[in-house]
């Protein structure tokens, strides 16, 4: 797995079968399954890139409980709204997916689960969820939350 978080790191690889034939020039031979599940695993999200469509981003994570976002992608919150225990995070379209990545690795204990569309995120919280707490963690994620 190092070999490919090295490769993601240093290029911009759009797809398993773009990744499946780097990893080969390093002398590695994996099957697209096994790729999909080390991905995952791994919490590579696809990010929209301008000249490549949609390239794979590791989330940056300097230690397990600490992450850290770019920049880029916190910029592409456009809204957040509640209604009862859920949660509408709206983004620019094609960065719900990568925004999901680091919200999902931080454990937010107030958040059952995630899931992400194009540009839309659903938040399911925990009955009696902390309104407070939440949005203190989410701030931490997405500093650009505070001016929504």
């Amino acid at each position: 797995m190092s070999i490919i978080r090295k490769i993601i790191r240093s290029e911009y690889i759009s797809s398993q079968e773009e990744l499946i034939a780097r990893l080969e020039e390093c002398g590695l031979k994996v099957t697209q399954s096994t790729l999909s599940r080390d991905l995952k695993f791994m919490h590579v999200a696809k990010v929209p890139h301008k000249e490549k469509g949609y390239v794979y981003m590791l989330p940056n994570a300097t230690h397990s409980t600490e992450i850290v976002v770019s920049q880029n992608i916190t910029d592409n919150i456009t809204d957040i709204a509640f209604s009862g225990n859920m949660c509408v995070i709206t983004t620019k379209p094609g960065y719900a997916s990568a925004i999901t990545v680091p919200i999902d690795s931080r454990g937010i204990p107030e958040i059952l689960g995630t899931i992400a569309g194009d540009n839309v995120i659903l938040l399911i919280l925990r009955e009696g969820f902390d309104y407070d707490t939440l949005m203190e963690q989410l701030c931490a994620l997405f500093p650009s939350l505070r001016h929504l």
